[in-house]
């Protein structure tokens, strides 16, 4: 018995997704995926796995611990694709690399990732996402966030917020201060977590420019509206970070003439665990949810690693998280579950098949089963009941009657076959 149960159970971090959950999660990938059709993006899709290779360190993606890995009979070393852009940046290197125009893709998939599962994250996330390749202007980021934004108000989010960030506005201060790796994971994980307090204790024995030091000590406060990062500008004579504030100014002044601007925010501290990023990142959050439900950003160099020189930028909705956030919020997501099932017996099989394709035709969902004579009608009425369909239509004998049980309203009526004709 203790083997059999176990047998039922799913490992850590992976779940069943059955009934109206899986319903509603399948409506709101398709409500997505229609918003991303309608910025003209073409669908792709790409291997569950690939060669080691291809998400290595180089790469700039997941830590190898975070890889589940396998072998081929040809003993090649595989991995479940745990991030979609280095997949993307592949196949765009493979099938396009010798197109100059700007590219549209999109995609709708799963991910595996051997992460902890603290606080119920899940190894095997399904992700729906967007990337341009060949774009690298600030208009193509704009309409990253703008595809975001419409994405999420599709799925039926009403408060969230899209957090700004720019990548190379930071690499351009620790280049300045001449930092080593050592200390940059451990600025980097300060600054990502808001500690003023650990920034000024790790960097104040290192020699540098007064002013450089100050802007690192402010870094972790350098969020909210675009008037705090203009303020930033005026913290810096670095070229490379005035470029990147600059940028991030620009995208602002897009997203405001889209009439986006109100669900955008900036964070100069925002960094990434992703170290191909190459400028603006940003990230959605809304309440409900622990973690982010957006990732994105740009990622100018990862491609020539394939072999095609292109800049590029994308983001990825994690469907998960978003089901989670709709869930908690209580925000209906509208699906049609099949409301009829139609019940007959031996004699009554060619009206009863008539009567599902008549239905059907017009568009309305059935289901049609024969009855087991060794089960109570009673049995099917609790079935209907227990898997929130409404109606029963019972055709017994030689069915030229139906017996329609509405089992929310609790009536019953007598209704000839001939009359749904």
């Amino acid at each position: 018995m203790a083997e059999k149960n176990y047998l039922i159970h799913t490992p850590e971090g992976v779940r069943d997704i059955y009934g109206a959950e899986c319903r509603r999660k399948l409506a709101v990938q398709e409500k997505i995926l229609q918003v991303l059709y309608s910025y003209g993006y073409e669908h792709i899709q790409t291997p569950s796995f690939e060669y080691f290779d291809i998400f290595s360190k180089d790469r700039g993606s997941v830590g190898q611990r975070e890889l589940f890995k396998f072998f081929d009979r040809d003993n090649e070393t595989l991995v479940l694709r745990p991030d979609m852009t280095p997949a993307v940046a592949r196949f765009v290197a493979k099938y396009h690399c010798e197109d100059p125009m700007p590219l549209r893709l999109c995609y709708l998939e799963r991910t595996f990732k051997n992460n902890s599962s603290y606080q119920g994250r899940l190894k095997e996330r399904t992700e729906t996402g967007a990337e341009m390749i060949g774009d690298d202007c600030a208009d193509a980021d704009a309409e990253m966030i703008a595809m975001v934004i419409d994405s999420l108000r599709a799925a039926g989010l009403q408060e969230f917020q899209v957090e700004l960030g720019q990548v190379e506005f930071y690499r351009s201060l620790v280049d300045e201060a001449g930092l080593d790796e050592e200390t940059q994971e451990a600025l980097n994980h300060l600054i990502e977590n808001k500690n003023n307090f650990g920034v000024e204790e790790l960097l104040k024995d290192i020699p540098m420019d007064a002013g450089l030091k100050e802007l690192f000590l402010r870094l972790p406060g350098l969020f909210g509206s675009v008037e705090q990062i203009r303020g930033a500008a005026e913290l810096t004579g670095n070229p490379r970070a005035l470029k990147a504030i600059g940028r991030l100014e620009e995208v602002h002044a897009i997203l405001a003439e889209r009439g986006l601007a109100d669900y955008v925010t900036y964070d100069l501290g925002m960094l990434s665990n992703y170290r191909y990023y190459t400028g603006i990142i940003f990230k959605a959050y809304t309440y409900g949810t622990g973690d982010y439900i957006v990732t994105g950003g740009r990622y100018d160099k990862l491609l020539m690693q394939f072999g095609k020189d292109a800049p590029a930028v994308g983001f990825v909705i994690v469907v998960d998280q978003l089901m989670a956030a709709l869930s908690r919020q209580q925000i209906d997501v509208p699906v049609v579950l099949p409301g009829t099932v139609i019940l007959y017996e031996q004699e009554a099989r060619t009206g009863a098949l008539w009567l599902a394709e008549h239905f059907r035709r017009q568009n309305l969902a059935v289901q049609s089963m024969k009855r087991n004579t060794g089960r109570a009608l009673e049995d099917y009425q609790d079935m209907v009941r227990r898997r929130g369909q409404r109606n029963l239509l019972y055709l017994e004998g030689d069915g030229r009657t139906v017996r329609v049980m509405d089992m929310v309203k609790g009536s019953e009526d007598i209704i000839l076959l001939s009359e749904y004709e």
